[in-house]
Order: C-alpha cells, then structure tokens, then sequence
C-alpha cells in the first residue's frame, strides 16, 4: 500500500526545449508512472516517441494528443489491453527536435587527395558550413542516441564531419569535374557533395538540408606549378619566356659570389639558346610539311665572342643590367678572346 501510495501519476507530458544544441531528451519517469487519458503535447519542432521494455511502441508529430487504446494502439497491444483496461503504466518517452541545426561547420583536418585531369593528383583541403534535421525520430534513436537521457548537437558533430571527410574523396574524384572549375564554381563542388552525402545522413534518420563550401585552398607546391603555367601561358613564345626566366635570376645572381659578372657570360648563353630555339620553332612553322627535310643549316654561333657582346648590349639596353655590369662582362669576353 506505502509502494502505491508514493507513486505519482503523470497527466500531463511535454518538452519545453531550453537553449539550443539538443537533439533527444529522455523524459524523466522515475517511479512515476503515465495516466491514462494524460495528455501528451508535442509542438510543431518535435516528434515524441513511446518505448516498452525496449521496443519502440508509437510515435506521436505535432499536436495534442490523449493517451488512450485509440491513440497508442501498438502500446496497447504491447500491454493486451484489450478490453480497455484502464489503469496507469509505465513506458519511457523520448522527444525529438526537428528544428534545422543551422551553421555546422565541416573542414578537411588533413588535405584531401583526388586524381585530376589537368594536374593528375592534387591534395586539397576545403571548409564550409551545412544544415540538417532530424526526420526519422525512430531510426534515430536506434542508430545513435539510445536510452541516453540527453543526446546533443555537440555529440553528432564527430561522426557527421567525418562523414563528410570520407565522402569528399569519393565524390569529387568520380565526378570528372577538374579542379580549376570546382574551384571557380563552389556552388558545384557544394552540390555534388550534397547529393554524395544525402545517403549518409539518411541512415541515421537525418536529412542533409543545406551545404555550402566556403574556401578550397591547395599545397604551396601545387599552388606554384600554377603560377608557372600561368606565367608560361602570359609568355607566348619560349624566347620571351627565356627572358622572363633571365630577369627572375638576375636578383639572384647578384646575390651570389662574382655577381653578375661571373654569371654575365651564362645568361648571354641562355639567351642565345631561347633566340635559337624560336627562330627553329619559327622557320618549322614556314616550312611547308610535304618538302624534303633539307641540309640543317648550321646553327648561329651563341657561344661566339661578337654574339655574347651582342646579347650583352641587348641586357644593356633593355635595362636588366648596369653600365657597370656591362662593363666588367665585356672586359671579361674580351680577355679570353685575345688570351
């Protein structure tokens, strides 16, 4: 009778949420026990669900509901209430929040590597934000919370950034989609990883509502192979790429033992190679492709003291050397010519 008589009868169940971040939340039954005909309110962001000794029983959306054989018909056959026995009983009850989790953000911790078409492997790394919500309140609680009385934003985060992680590889590896036009469209490098990730997210009863990529950055070496390319592509032909290259080194140059002068005599020959090879780029271009090959004339003579003095009055003029320099590479071409 004292046993009876300490218990308390619930008649009225319901979740106002406090603060944000909680996904499940186990209400607290202790020795209390439901009363039937109680009334169970869940609100528009909520699903509930009744669990019997370990079995999920009904599920409730939003509304006001009264607990009775109408409304808990799997209960009441869990319970053989068959002849509407009316009594009070005991069964676990755990809301759900269905409200978006909005701003979850997702990184790569460790660069990605993807095969491309243009650079044939890249390591990347990528951040973002993305959105979901809870959709199947059963499969939820039998994939992830369980009987935790308090499952939250902050536990999911783990396990959901490393689904995104191990989906990002697979995804945009498959897509055929090179790297330079994800980069520059990332409204399609979010949406193919939305649609990648959607299944992901379903087995745990959650529904991928939004992705968005916000930075793609690349390795410093990789970064660099592009700008050479680039700076190829601004060139235009191998001979003004060859002078690009000269007064890359020229600052370099002056930093070494000699100075420019102990280098003047190996630019002029980088010079004269880079002259050499467009001239012969250009004169295959003019040669029509059915002519006989022809005696190859000899090539002019870079290494040639005139032409040496030549390609230094051209750095000269052109400003990528002083008087100065100018002068000590002259005197020093002069002094092997005449020994």
């Amino acid at each position: 009778m004292f046993s009876f008589i300490s218990k308390q009868f619930i008649d009225i169940l319901e979740w106002q949420e406090e603060g944000d971040g909680v996904l499940a939340w186990r209400y607290p039954m202790q020795d209390n026990e439901i009363q039937y005909g109680a009334s169970l309110t869940v609100r528009e962001s909520q699903m509930a669900v009744f669990i019997n000794e370990g079995k999920i029983a009904d599920v409730f959306g939003p509304g006001m509901h009264k607990l009775t054989t109408q409304t808990l018909p799997v209960l009441t056959y869990l319970k053989n209430w068959d002849k509407l026995f009316e009594s009070p009983f005991k069964s676990d009850l755990v809301f759900f929040s269905t409200r978006l989790q909005l701003g979850r953000k997702w990184g790569t911790p460790q660069p990605v590597t993807l095969r491309d078409q243009d650079f044939g492997m890249v390591r990347l790394r990528a951040f973002g934000i993305y959105s979901y919500r809870i959709t199947d309140p059963k499969l939820f609680y039998t994939e992830v919370s369980g009987t935790r009385e308090r499952y939250t934003v902050d536990d999911m985060e783990q396990q959901l950034r490393n689904q995104v992680v191990a989906g990002m590889a697979g995804a945009l590896g498959g897509s055929g989609v090179p790297f330079l036009d994800m980069a520059a469209n990332q409204g399609l490098m979010a949406s193919t990883l939305q649609q990648a990730l959607a299944p992901a997210f379903a087995r745990y009863g959650l529904a991928l509502d939004s992705f968005a990529v916000e930075n793609i950055s690349l390795p410093e070496e990789l970064q660099k192979a592009i700008d050479k390319r680039i700076a190829i592509g601004m060139a235009g032909d191998l001979n003004q790429y060859t002078r690009y290259q000269a007064a890359e080194a020229i600052p370099l140059a002056a930093q070494n033992e000699g100075g420019l002068a102990g280098l003047g005599a190996a630019l002029s020959a980088g010079l004269g190679v880079g002259q050499v090879m467009g001239q012969a780029l250009q004169q295959s271009l003019a040669t029509p492709a059915a002519a006989p090959a022809a005696t190859p004339a000899a090539a002019p003579a870079a290494d040639s003291p005139q032409a040496k003095l030549a390609q230094l009055k051209g750095l000269l003029d052109a400003g990528l050397i002083t008087q100065a320099d100018y002068d000590t590479a002259k005197a020093d071409v002069l002094k092997k010519l005449v020994g």
